[in-house]
């Protein structure tokens, strides 16, 4: 991806979160966006890149906890076989309800 479709992505995103009252403040990235940092600084956004292997360890919280939210649901349900459509539903749902609630995040 080029510089300035990177640049282009985080701002609509960026404008997305302002858009609904909040205030980016830092971003977690892979190394894929670490030739930017210099750039994303300038704008008042911290970055920050994680090495090659490394993992965020809120981030890998919540992908778990998605993860658990997600597989208890079937337990509920009286199918034997699930439509694809139906899992991502599922998830869709999971993250819908665990954003629906305000949590503090400390990044670093």
């Amino acid at each position: 991806m080029k510089n300035e479709t990177q640049m282009t992505s985080i701002e609509q995103v960026k404008q997305t979160y302002h858009s609904q009252g909040f205030k980016v403040q830092a971003i977690l990235e892979d190394m894929q966006f670490k030739h930017i940092q210099q750039l994303r600084e300038q704008k008042g956004i911290t970055l920050h890149i994680c090495a090659t292997d490394e993992h965020v360890p809120k981030i890998e919280s919540y992908i778990r906890t998605v993860k658990e939210r997600v597989r208890s649901i079937p337990t509920t349900l009286p199918l034997g076989r699930y439509l694809p459509q139906l899992i991502v539903e599922m998830v869709y749902n999971c993250v819908n309800w665990l954003n629906s609630f305000p949590h503090k995040m400390v990044w670093m």
